[in-house]
């Protein structure tokens, strides 16, 4: 399987009152075309300061980012908007969504922002609804953002996430503001889309969610200290994936 991310010497440096702050030191991996990969690591670690710079939301001191063979880090501003708009998906813990549009209006209106296709508003509109439907969220599709559960919520943002069928989804603790059982239906969804074929990048604290993904890669002080494949686990009970990736991570310091 073709890789569609290739990271090399990675790295990001703050300037805080003239003390340079290492948040990344030449990390290099890579994310094949619909591998579900999570990020875990201590608070501080650089979970999310790489999750942002992989994607393009961040710019990097140095290195190379490859998307799709192309090496973002050269992009203008302009072309990164573009790119992250027709080919990247973005879901986050804290659910950002327009206060004075309906739920389906925030999750077409990333379509109706780009010129990936020439297709009518009417067609990206059915298009949301659809993916409502698919989510299980149909019947909120006219609420506020305000008269839907937090479980509900994420599932309109996986659906905004997914509305110009982008090429791979960016996840920073998806999770991480649900309760258990919303959670759980959360990642039940993004693990479906990962089968269809979406490729998934996700930094998560729990290591239930992570069991869920084909790789985790762990992350201390700006350095990917070690790598789990759990691509050959698909047989394996959940319970015992979760058991097996919990001792990994003990055996890391986590």
């Amino acid at each position: 399987m073709a890789n569609l991310l290739e990271v090399t010497d990675l790295c990001k440096t703050y300037v805080v009152e003239k003390r340079q702050n290492n948040v990344l030191k030449n990390v290099n991996f890579s994310v094949a075309e619909g591998e579900m990969v999570a990020i875990m690591g201590p608070s501080g670690s650089g979970k999310s300061t790489l999750l942002y710079a992989i994607s393009g939301m961040d710019n990097a001191t140095s290195g190379k980012i490859l998307f799709q063979g192309k090496d973002i880090t050269k992009l203008s501003g302009n072309q990164l908007a573009a790119l992250r708009l027709d080919e990247m998906g973005f879901i986050f813990q804290q659910m950002y969504m327009m206060k004075n549009l309906t739920i389906l209006d925030n999750i077409v209106l990333p379509a109706v922002q780009s010129k990936k296709t020439k297709e009518t508003k009417k067609e990206k509109v059915k298009r949301g609804e659809e993916l409502m439907r698919k989510l299980g969220i149909i019947e909120v599709a006219d609420n506020d953002i305000n008269e839907v559960s937090g479980g509900q919520l994420q599932r309109a943002c996986i659906c905004r996430s997914m509305i110009n069928k982008p090429q791979i989804l960016f996840a920073d603790e998806p999770t991480g503001a649900l309760n258990r059982n919303a959670s759980n239906e959360v990642m039940e969804e993004l693990v479906k889309l990962n089968k269809e074929g979406t490729a998934i990048v996700m930094v998560t604290h729990d290591a239930k969610v992570a069991a869920k993904c084909s790789r985790v890669l762990y992350i201390v002080d700006g350095n990917i200290k070690g790598e789990y494949d759990n691509s050959q686990n698909t047989d394996v009970l959940e319970k015992e994936r979760e058991r097996a990736l919990h001792n990994w991570l003990l055996d890391l310091g986590w």
